[in-house]
């Protein structure tokens, strides 16, 4: 993992976590967006542990270049700042999860591994604002629509159920059928739309209108 943040004492803080781990290392850190580039195609990382606010480059800049790259590495954002326009920002960008810095070290450490297999991840409380802004009129793109006409009718049930959180044992669960089936739907799901992970997946399922969120009534 390559570790940035502008703090050298944050840097070295979660590279002491991780590198605690027997299955996890980190490979290199750098202070700003720009070194963050430069290293990641240097050392080739699994994941990038980007933070936002930097000095020059700044991280959603990173990322984006990170992201549109030739680099195998995922983008994992870790921040204090939880504004709503950063949460969009690095999902546009290509981060493959968000997490804040408050985040409990077994939570990070879970994320980090979650990013590194393949997959992503959004906190709780950042998951929550997404599908609020969505709830909101957030930004639904209507031609965004034609893409779920190329999945089959179970694959749009698949896509259903992993935006609304569900792991693949509990869709397989869902849908009576195995783990490995729901992963070969998910797998051609993904490809036909052009996703890397869930995260991609459950914001083109608010996005296209497929899934709504629920509302409260108040009295």
């Amino acid at each position: 993992m390559l570790v940035v943040d502008d703090q050298a004492v944050v840097r070295a803080g979660f590279a002491a976590i991780v590198d605690a781990e027997p299955d996890l290392s980190v490979v290199g850190e750098a202070g700003d967006g720009a070194t963050a580039v430069e290293l990641t195609a240097e050392l080739d990382p699994d994941v990038v542990l980007m933070d936002i606010r930097m000095p020059g480059m700044d991280g959603l800049t990173a990322t984006r270049l990170i992201a549109g790259g030739p680099a195998r590495a995922r983008v994992l954002v870790l921040t204090t700042f939880d504004l709503d326009s950063y949460v969009f920002e690095a999902l546009c960008a290509g981060a493959s999860g968000f997490l804040l810095k408050d985040a409990r070290a077994d939570d990070f450490l879970a994320a980090v591994r979650v990013v590194a297999s393949g997959d992503g991840i959004l906190a709780p409380a950042v998951t929550g604002r997404l599908i609020a802004a969505f709830a909101q009129g957030g930004p639904v793109r209507p031609e965004a629509g034609g893409a779920l006409e190329r999945l089959t009718p179970r694959e749009r049930e698949v896509l259903l159920l992993v935006a609304s959180g569900l792991t693949n044992a509990e869709i397989g669960e869902r849908l009576g059928v195995s783990t490995g089936t729901v992963k070969t739907h998910v797998n051609a799901l993904f490809g036909k739309l052009g996703l890397r992970d869930r995260v991609q997946a459950t914001i083109l399922a608010y996005d296209t209108g497929l899934i709504r969120p629920r509302t409260t009534s108040t009295r």
